[in-house]
Parts: C-alpha cells; sequence; structure tokens
C-alpha cells in the first residue's frame, strides 16, 4: 500500500468557507495541505480574507467571493483559473440562516430568510459548480459540499435550515447527474451530526440539542471536526472513484440510537435498572 494512500499530492483544492478555526472548512483545508495538495481559499469577504492569510501565511491564495453576488461567482472562476489549468477539487462548505428574529415556528418562517438561505446555502454550490466546470479535471475532478446527518429530523430551533439542506441534497444528485453527459467529475456530501463551530453557535438552543445529541451517539461522544475533514478529504480522493451523488453520514451512529435506555428512561434510571437486576 502507497503511503500516500490518498493520492491528493499535487492537487489543487478550492476551500470555500474557512471562518476561523473551528471552520470545517478550515479543518479540511488542514487535512489537504498535510497530504500534499495545494488549498486555494475562498472567503466572503476582504476581511476574512485577511484573517485567513494571517492564519494560512502571506504565499497562499486567498481569493474574495460573496456567493450572492454572480459577478463575485464568475471572478473566483478567472482568479482560480489564473493559478491553475485544472482544478481538482471543490470543498464547498457554505451556510448561512438569518436567526436574528429569534425562533419561530415554522409556518412564520420569513419569505426573505428562506430565500436569503437558499441562496447562499443551496445554490452556491450550482452556481460556483458552473462557472468552474470548465476547469475541474473531466476525469477524476471531485466536489464536496457539507450538509447534515438528516434533513427529516425536525429539530425546531434548525428550522427552515434542513429544507435548505434537503436542498442542497437534492441539488448534489442533479449536479453529479448533468455533468455526468460531458465528464466524469463526482458530486458528493459529508452529512455530519451535530459539530462544536462558530456558526453553529448562532443557532437557538443549539448547546441543548448538541448535548443530547452527544448522548445519541453509540459511543456517548459527539462527532469531532477532524472527523468530517477525513470524509471529505477521501471524497475528493481518486480512492473514493466509485462514490457519486451520495450523501455520507458522520454521525457516529446517532441515527440508529434515538431510543437508547438512557434517552428514553433518564440516566437515573437507567442505572437504578442495571443496579437492581
Amino acid at each position: 500500500m502507497p503511503a500516500d494512500f490518498l493520492d491528493l499530492a499535487g492537487r489543487d483544492v478550492l476551500v470555500m468557507g474557512v471562518a476561523n478555526r473551528r471552520s470545517v472548512a478550515w479543518h479540511v483545508a488542514q487535512v489537504l495541505t498535510d497530504a500534499g495538495a495545494r488549498v486555494i481559499y475562498a472567503v466572503r469577504s476582504p476581511e476574512r480574507a485577511e484573517s485567513v492569510r494571517q492564519m494560512v501565511g502571506s504565499d497562499a491564495v486567498v481569493i474574495t467571493c460573496d456567493v450572492q453576488q454572480p459577478a463575485d461567482i464568475q471572478r473566483l472562476a478567472t482568479e482560480v483559473a489564473s493559478v491553475t489549468d485544472t482544478l481538482h477539487g471543490v470543498v464547498h462548505s457554505i451556510a448561512f440562516a438569518d436567526y436574528s428574529a429569534g425562533w419561530l415556528p415554522f409556518h412564520e418562517t420569513p419569505r426573505s430568510a428562506f430565500l436569503q438561505a437558499v441562496d447562499i446555502s443551496c445554490f452556491s454550490l450550482v452556481a460556483v459548480s458552473n462557472a468552474l466546470s470548465d476547469l475541474l479535471d473531466p476525469d477524476h475532478g471531485s466536489v464536496v459540499t457539507i450538509s447534515i446527518s438528516t434533513t427529516r429530523m425536525t429539530a425546531e430551533n434548525y428550522g427552515y435550515m434542513a429544507p435548505v439542506k434537503a436542498a442542497l441534497d437534492s441539488s448534489v444528485c442533479f449536479l453529479a447527474k448533468s455533468f455526468s453527459s460531458f465528464s466524469h467529475v463526482r458530486f458528493n456530501a459529508v452529512c455530519p451530526g451535530l459539530l462544536k463551530t462558530s456558526a453553529s453557535a448562532g443557532i437557538p438552543g443549539y448547546v441543548d440539542s448538541f448535548l443530547y445529541a452527544e448522548q445519541a451517539t453509540l459511543r456517548k461522544q459527539a462527532v469531532q471536526t477532524d472527523e468530517v475533514a477525513a470524509a471529505v478529504a477521501f471524497l475528493l480522493s481518486p480512492r473514493s472513484s466509485g462514490i457519486n451523488a451520495q450523501g455520507l453520514v458522520i454521525d457516529a451512529g446517532m441515527g440508529v440510537n434515538y431510543f437508547d435506555d438512557q434517552l428514553v428512561r433518564g440516566p437515573s434510571e437507567t442505572d437504578d435498572a442495571e443496579s437492581s437486576s
């Protein structure tokens, strides 16, 4: 078995969405760099670009791209083309929801907030993929986005973002089909359980949900961002060449464990039952 099992060395990968060192995108970038890939960064604003340059060094390529602006997406493609002839992968780790109005029942979701979330969190994948279509390696290119472990669980505080992520999951399949007419570029999603990120901190009541989700895992330990990053790297690599139009769930078994005794009865009742048996 070769030392470089993932065969990522020398490949150029665009990573979108680094905000800080807790970002999924940041952890992905570190895994790719350690594997010998060259990371091209795309971030939302000049201020964020400057903070990322301080994290990665002045020699790194950091491009500003507000995905709500079509002109920015076209400029992104132009600037990527100026530094590489072939883009081997794209990591789309971009999501936004405006929770400034506080928690609202789903049927009261503001139209503007829902459409903005769809634009940034879902349509941006379509728009970026289209803009980069001529640059992506037609034989081995791989695009990976970050979704969630399930869009069928109606977590009230997550609200309208679950339907938005469902649209993202569906878009992955349609992009894979669309690109298959002229290339072998693959599209997949990594779908993690609840993570400790700065973005999640903006979700109302997230800490309580995170602690509950941790107890629902089979190992009683939450999913780690590094585990998600490793899965993304695998899907970017030629080693995952047979995987396309899929969502890879990284939830430490949470999805099969909702009826765990400690969740159903509570820790004290479970302990009492075990001590009396």
